[in-house]
């Protein structure tokens, strides 16, 4: 069984209209949400085998809180460019790239891609996949390079707002 956790990054803010997006920092929501839904997956009891976010603040430092969460060091977090700016073709070959030995990876990445990735491995179309929102993927499958619409499905989707009012 290999598992796949889509995490998109916590909400960003747009205070600081001169940042480049891609070093847009997490707004009070987002610094909040992170680290909850971090825990969340602690007291769900699960334990990611690696931690690989997008280079951009916003989900660096997403990853940051869920490594912190899961006790984690910050050191392993892999900043893989490619999902930067990403197309779900991109996201796909990612993970089919990954070391036979990890079961589980946490990606952390950006809209529209993880939405329209996500709903490629579901019937129950996902209009959105929200700030900090988790979509876990799972396959029956022993080699990475096996997983793909025929061998993985959506089995949940959570997110922040199902938490707080």
């Amino acid at each position: 069984m290999k598992i796949v956790y889509l995490i998109r990054h916590a909400k960003s803010s747009w205070k600081d209209m001169s940042l480049k997006d891609i070093d847009r920092p997490l707004n009070k929501r987002g610094k909040r949400d992170a680290p909850f839904m971090g825990n969340l997956l602690k007291e769900q009891g699960v334990m990611p085998d690696m931690l690989i976010s997008s280079p951009a603040n916003r989900a660096y430092t997403t990853a940051c809180h869920f490594a912190e969460a899961l006790g984690i060091p910050k050191a392993e977090i892999i900043q893989e460019p490619r999902i930067y700016e990403a197309w779900t073709a991109d996201i796909l070959e990612i993970i089919q790239q990954q070391p036979e030995d990890r079961q589980t990876i946490f990606l952390f990445g950006h809209n529209p891609t993880f939405t329209s990735f996500a709903n490629s491995f579901t019937k129950n179309y996902i209009d959105n996949v929200p700030t900090c929102g988790i979509v876990r993927i799972d396959a029956e499958i022993d080699h990475w390079k096996a997983f793909s619409e025929q061998t993985a499905k959506v089995i949940s989707f959570q997110f922040p707002k199902q938490h707080f009012s």
